[in-house]
């Protein structure tokens, strides 16, 4: 079956807008114009795409399943123009990463920074979400690429190559400082409230398999929807949970946390850099993926001298 661009290029612009005539004006044409063309795409496809609101059009459930594709492969054409209208040697572009909060906090942000110290005329965006949204994303070829904190499950045509590997401690806050002495198994603390991220979140898996090789069931007091989120609560005594050693250490060192001592520590994990193989990739984001492994490895080399 012959594709009619046109069709795709009218769809996009009207489930955007939500309006007609916004969607006419963006396309110098007219509301008639692209009512008639919309009515063509849903006979040929034979589903209704849209319904009439008060306020403009919706899409139906088909319209947002067709509107997932249509969208991610505009965004590839805007970013195929964007990389074929200038130079490379000038590192122009948009690069879109997916990111989790950890991943973030621990690495990224910092090597971002001083990728765009580098390459100032790169704009960058990230998207901050759950490892399965990000990974549902990445797949959807809405993110060039992803940035993510073990574990994950890929898909066959992903790859991972991982960046650094990071320790986690089990802290509290100074109410609890009495947990700071001696070492402790799991079933010793299940009377203390626990903070973790909720269900729906690769750390919430990690640390359920972690209680369940240790015959105790993973209960959260306090689930919190970010990992940013976790540091204050856990400082303000909504309990104990489980932190990045890294981000831990200048609160630690302060006195404002306590870190737990436990027998047997988690299994490490990882900061991990997420591709898709089967998708093609623009010259400054393969740049920017380079640039990310090799600061990596420096700063991986800097903490052990």
């Amino acid at each position: 079956m012959s594709i009619n661009y046109e069709y795709y290029k009218s769809f996009y612009y009207a489930a955007k807008y939500k309006n007609m005539t916004r969607a006419a004006a963006a396309l110098g044409s007219s509301q008639p114009n692209i009512t008639r063309v919309l009515k063509l795409l849903e006979a040929e496809l034979n589903c209704k795409l849209f319904v009439r609101e008060s306020r403009g059009i919706a899409l139906t459930k088909e319209g947002e399943r067709l509107y997932a594709h249509v969208e991610a492969a505009v965004l590839h054409l805007e970013r195929a123009q964007e990389e074929l209208s200038v130079k490379l040697t000038d590192s122009m572009g948009t690069i879109e990463i997916g990111a989790t909060e950890t991943a973030l906090h621990l690495y990224l942000l910092d090597a971002l920074h001083r990728f765009k110290e580098e390459h100032p005329k790169v704009r960058i965006r990230i998207q901050n979400d759950t490892t399965p949204e990000i990974l549902k994303k990445l797949a959807g070829g809405r993110l060039d690429f992803a940035v993510l904190t073990t574990p994950f499950e890929l898909l066959k045509s992903f790859t991972s190559c991982k960046l650094f590997s990071f320790q986690e401690i089990l802290a509290a806050g100074i109410q609890y400082r009495e947990l700071g002495d001696g070492k402790w198994e799991i079933f010793q603390l299940r009377e203390y409230p626990w903070v973790g991220l909720g269900e729906g979140t690769a750390t919430y898996e990690f640390y359920r398999e972690f209680f369940r090789q240790r015959c105790e069931e993973l209960q959260l007091d306090v689930e919190a929807a970010t990992s940013d989120l976790l540091i204050p609560l856990i400082q303000n005594n909504f309990g104990i949970g489980f932190l990045p050693e890294m981000l831990a250490r200048p609160l630690l060192q302060k006195e404002t946390l306590v870190r737990v001592p436990l027998k047997g520590r988690p299994p490490e994990r990882s900061v991990c850099l997420v591709c898709d193989r089967g998708r093609g990739k623009s010259m400054i984001s393969l740049e920017l993926q380079k640039y990310l492994k090799a600061d990596a490895a420096s700063v991986t080399a800097g903490n052990l001298n």
